[in-house]
């Protein structure tokens, strides 16, 4: 799973395909309240109803967080 900050939204998923363009996200959320860092679980995360892409133009930056 990674997480995806971009410019108006986070976003959680599996990675599952990236090109020129856009990545692809299978099993995605959008958070919408983080909560601390440190917790396991985000504070307000709500799954989208299918795969998701994000454009690369947006990303500001991601990550796999633990």
């Amino acid at each position: 799973m990674i997480t995806v900050f971009c410019a108006n939204y986070i976003y959680t998923g599996k990675l599952w395909g990236v090109n020129e363009t856009c990545i692809l996200l299978t099993n995605p959320s959008i958070v919408y309240e983080t909560g601390s860092f440190s917790e396991k679980h985000w504070k307000d995360a709500q799954a989208l109803p299918h795969d998701w892409y994000i454009l690369v133009n947006a990303i500001e930056s991601f990550g796999v967080l633990k």
